[in-house]
């Protein structure tokens, strides 16, 4: 059944006011009075919705549905500007894999170089990115999107999370993963956990300092040395096992 996402609260009946939504619902999907859908509001909780009225966009809220498919922590994506469109593949991957933020900060060795201006269109665009990956993946949430101009306010950020990760060839290199299973296994329902992951050049000396200033832990991913667009996957593919597979089998 198709989903969608809406802004504000439950209210019934609802009237969708997205343009974007409203267009995908009556001209793409050609729905008609007494179809259902599934609405998720700002709230997470999926709704059975069904439509009143067409001309007037209108819905009529059936029931909440149990249906909830997010990950036992709230992950944290960071990854220093990569080159290219890849930051679009990432945003696309990882919102299916159940990230519940996706950050991304100038690193020291970061090629792409993006001011204010140019931040704020690329944040449109993986937002509507995000959107569709979460609708596609039928996610409760959709991730927030924030690229950070300066790497000192991305680095204020980090004292709010319960372990921070950084994924760190040298210790991919020295054979390193006993660190990353213990960052993961050990934490709570709703911890909040962020992965740090460097642009293809790495990250610098003085970041790895930096981030272990804030606590946080050097881990390996495996034992072959992993692309910047790849390392977010496979870190949340990991986090999937551990909190979820592992715990129901």
């Amino acid at each position: 059944m198709q989903q969608y996402f809406v802004k504000g609260s439950a209210i019934s009946p609802i009237t969708i006011e997205d343009k974007e939504t409203s267009k995908h619902m009556f001209q793409v999907m050609r729905l008609k009075e007494d179809d259902e859908v599934v609405l998720v509001f700002e709230d997470c909780i999926k709704r059975l919705a069904r439509v009143l009225d067409v001309e007037a966009r209108q819905f009529e809220l059936v029931q909440e549905l149990a249906d909830n498919v997010e990950l036992p922590v709230q992950v944290t994506i960071a990854s220093g500007f990569p080159k290219g469109d890849k930051l679009e593949f990432i945003t696309q991957k990882v919102t299916e894999l159940g990230a519940s933020q996706i950050w991304a900060f100038p690193a020291d060795w970061s090629v792409a170089k993006w001011d204010g201006k140019k931040l704020g269109k690329k944040v449109e665009k993986l937002e509507k990115i995000a959107l569709g990956a979460a609708e596609q993946s039928k996610r409760n949430l959709v991730p927030s999107i924030k690229l950070f101009e300066k790497k000192a306010d991305f680095l204020a950020q980090l004292d709010q999370f319960d372990s921070i990760v950084v994924a760190y060839e040298e210790s991919a290199k020295e054979g390193e993963t006993a660190a990353f299973i213990q960052a993961v296994s050990g934490l709570e329902k709703g911890a909040k956990l962020l992965f740090i992951f460097g642009p293809e050049g790495g990250l610098s000396p003085a970041e790895i300092e930096s981030f272990e200033a804030k606590g946080a832990v050097l881990a390996g991913l495996g034992p072959r040395i992993l692309r910047a667009e790849t390392a977010p996957l496979y870190a949340l593919s990991a986090v999937s096992v551990v909190t979820e597979l592992m715990k129901n089998a």
